[in-house]
């Protein structure tokens, strides 16, 4: 099982869709860009489309996953119908022959965005022999629970929170995520347990807004490590550090050079 501990004093860095501020996210170029800056790990997400294929996107929105290229829903689309848009979109198979190929020292973070696709994705990590390396988290407790089954050895960890919405992603709305993410962040030391028993997961992944010294002191008392995510502004970099967590996920990881120094 793949370890969070920190490494010499510092969190580990997780570079966001491999490196999304630095390169087009999702892709192999943007993996590459995480990897020259040092990156511990990358993380990437995983959909399955309709006719099965697993394929490396955050989404079903062509428009988000072409990079603006072109509008509609690529749910029922063929892999290599969306490549003539997203000539960059990767396969899960792609990625993680990425990983055996060039980054083998490298861990891997599958973000699971499709409940259904678990047994699909423990199986082709056992293919690629990567299941040591790699963490998966999701928001979908019962595609965790069917992973812990699947893979004992295997490190998942449990997101929270969802947003079913995509408040966050909508222009102009951001300025409503702050202060809900506030109110909730009282409540995450004492949602700690349930998240982590109803999951059945290793890790805890929380919004950077809720790596509170409380929530991550919880974890630690269960042997848990906690992952922030997507750590952008240095002074949130700062604040989680201080307050604990094992791994920070960040778009852009070279604000670890500008504002660490352990």
């Amino acid at each position: 099982m793949i370890s969070l501990d920190r490494r010499d004093g510092r969190p580990l860095r997780i570079g966001h869709r491999g490196a999304a501020a630095l390169a087009p996210e999702n892709t192999l170029a943007s993996f590459r860009a995480a990897i020259a800056t040092g990156v511990d790990l990358i993380e990437f997400d995983v959909l399955r489309l309709a006719r099965g294929e697993l394929v490396v996107a955050h989404s079903y929105d062509l428009y988000e996953v072409s990079h603006e290229a072109r509008r509609g829903n690529l749910r029922n689309m063929h892999v290599a119908e969306i490549r003539a848009s997203c000539p960059e979109l990767p396969t899960l198979d792609d990625a993680l022959a990425f990983f055996v190929d060039e980054a083998p020292e490298t861990g891997v973070h599958v973000d699971l965005k499709s409940a259904g696709a678990a047994a699909d994705v423990s199986a082709a990590l056992d293919r690629f022999g990567l299941r040591e390396r790699t963490l998966v988290s999701s928001f979908h407790h019962a595609a965790l629970r069917r992973l812990a089954g699947l893979a004992p050895r295997l490190r998942l960890g449990v997101s929270f929170p969802r947003d079913r919405l995509g408040v966050h992603r909508r222009r102009g709305l951001g300025r409503f995520v702050g202060p809900g993410l506030r109110g909730l962040g009282t409540l995450t030391p004492q949602l700690v347990d349930l998240l982590l028993s109803r999951s059945r997961a290793s890790a805890l992944v929380l919004h950077h807004a809720l790596a509170s010294p409380g929530a991550i002191a919880r974890a630690h008392v269960r042997g848990v490590p906690v992952v922030a995510w997507t750590v952008d502004d240095p002074l949130d970099l700062q604040r989680v550090v201080d307050a604990g967590v094992d791994a920070v996920v960040t778009n852009n990881p070279s604000i670890f050079v500008s504002t660490l120094t352990t």
